[in-house]
């Protein structure tokens, strides 16, 4: 009887501190939480690798792209924009002075204004806009003589509702609305006394004037294609 009193007081004193070591495990639990934290940071962490990274315009850059050196820029060039193979020239003049040569055809537009910071082609009197116009090449249309539909780069001016005008054969062009261009069109802004004649490479070899055209246009139809 007495080793059976002895073994049961033994049983129970083992008992007693394998509780007090599970009281005292669990108590550990709350008494470190940065224990907790530095468990719980692997499932955190992995959470975070499962988001897929986004490449959409932020909300800033889809307000900086119709901006340019920090202005904002009133135009945009449409889809059929095209840079022209024929070479384009604007010869100013101003009264009866022959003025420096622009050559336009290196690039599919050129905006034309006061605003110099911006501006392709400056023009400086008082009367023109900071964006007044823009001269822009367009992919377009057009009906062969034996009937066919083919496509050529045409030069147009644009006005972009200026406020004394463009002039285009000293006739006030409609803002906002695109005008084809011709060889010896003569463009004038606002009230300047300055004139901008159309001209292209050939144009002082009048009789070759007609072929060059139509070998332009087959040029521009086939780096279209």
């Amino acid at each position: 009887m007495q080793n059976l009193r002895e073994q049961q007081a033994e049983r129970e004193f083992y008992n007693e501190r394998r509780r007090e070591h599970r009281q005292g495990t669990e108590g550990s639990g709350d008494q470190n939480p940065e224990l907790q934290q530095s468990e719980s940071k692997p499932k955190e962490k992995a959470a975070v690798n499962k988001e897929k990274p986004s490449f959409e315009l932020s909300g800033a850059l889809l307000e900086d792209t119709n901006t340019f050196r920090g202005v904002v820029i009133k135009y945009s060039e449409p889809p059929e924009a095209r840079i022209p193979k024929t070479r384009w020239r604007l010869y100013p003049f101003k009264n009866d002075e022959f003025l420096p040569v622009m050559y336009i055809h290196r690039q599919s537009a050129y905006l034309l204004g006061r605003h110099r910071r911006i501006a392709d082609i400056p023009i400086d009197h008082p009367s023109c806009s900071k964006q007044h116009a823009v001269f822009q090449y367009r992919l377009v249309e057009y009906t062969r003589a034996d009937g066919t539909v083919g496509r050529r780069v045409r030069p147009y001016i644009i006005d972009l509702g200026s406020g004394n005008g463009t002039f285009l054969n000293n006739q006030r062009i409609e803002p906002q609305r695109y005008y084809e261009l011709k060889e010896k069109d003569v463009l004038k802004f606002g009230f300047s006394s300055r004139e901008y004649v159309l001209l292209h490479e050939s144009s002082d070899k009048s009789e070759a004037n007609a072929k060059d055209d139509d070998e332009d246009e087959e040029k521009e139809e086939e780096s279209d294609s």
